[in-house]
């Protein structure tokens, strides 16, 4: 299925519910797959926090950090899923750490960043790691 949500509308090749293929009246109602119902319940997209670290300046400030960090994400409903060094480098991929952490909605990533223990851990990490963070939104 490809699915625009500009446009409020998709063009179903498999799996419409006997609707076909073609483009689907927008006032029509979106099938359950596409709103993530499970027996007949929303559920939410889970949200992936990734961290994927440029450089490290100050091993310290990375341990001090991750002492804070680790407890303030977890408290805040994040599931660590992955954290360490590539185990192989493809298309100009670093060398350094990368953490993958699961949370059961962008919201609650965001509140988790946003909250005052993580910013009390950022406060620690200071200028210690150049680092490309990430919240992205699960695909239901």
């Amino acid at each position: 299925m490809l699915f625009s949500k500009a446009h409020v509308s998709f063009v179903c090749k498999a799996g419409c519910k006997g609707q076909g293929a073609g483009i689907r009246d927008p006032s029509r109602s979106w099938p359950s797959s596409v709103l993530g119902l499970a027996h007949g319940k929303r559920t939410m997209a889970k949200a992936y926090w990734i961290s994927a670290y440029r450089s490290i300046r100050d091993e310290a400030a990375v341990a001090a950090y991750a002492k804070l960090a680790a407890p303030a994400l977890q408290g805040a409903g994040g599931r660590f899923l992955a954290r360490g060094l590539p185990k192989q480098l493809y298309e100009s991929g670093i060398h350094q750490r990368t953490v993958l952490i699961e949370f059961d909605s962008v919201a609650q990533a965001i509140a988790a960043h946003d909250g005052p223990a993580y910013q009390e851990a950022l406060r620690v990490l200071g200028n210690g790691a150049d680092r490309d963070l990430r919240i992205i939104e699960g695909v239901a």
